[in-house]
């Protein structure tokens, strides 16, 4: 079972059992959090496409530690002009794992898409050399 949540502006791909780092969430490491915003579900096979979201499904994960990723350092420099400015920034992340992936029972029913082949004109298509 896989689905695709956004959270914090980006979108992840997870599974029961991923950790992840997302950006910051304000909660404290070990409680339990629940994304509503599921862009996609694959279930037995079976792929459902939310418009913009999947109904009735929901992601739980737990936030095992909030901490910050290596410092980038941002230098500014002008050539002649001795100016020269040195800053850094760490930014925060929030790393969770994924608990389980939820939706309404199969009884309800459900969009299913399958993919259709693409068929690509041989004119289309140029040769890279």
């Amino acid at each position: 079972m896989l689905a695709v949540i956004k959270t914090g502006g980006k979108q992840y791909l997870v599974k029961p059992g991923d950790k992840i780092k997302v950006e910051k969430i304000d909660k404290e490491p070990g409680k339990e959090i629940s994304f509503a915003e599921i862009l996609l579900l694959e279930k037995d096979n079976k792929i459902e496409l939310g418009t913009p979201f999947v109904k009735d499904a929901k992601v739980k994960a737990e936030i095992l530690e909030q901490d910050k990723y290596k410092k980038v350092i941002i230098f500014k420099y002008k050539a002649k002009k001795r100016y020269k400015k040195k800053t850094g920034h760490r930014q925060p992340y929030s790393l969770i794992e994924i608990k389980s992936i939820e939706t309404k029972s199969s009884s309800t029913e459900t969009k299913s898409v399958k993919a259709k082949p693409v068929k690509i004109k041989p004119s289309a298509v140029k040769a890279v050399r």
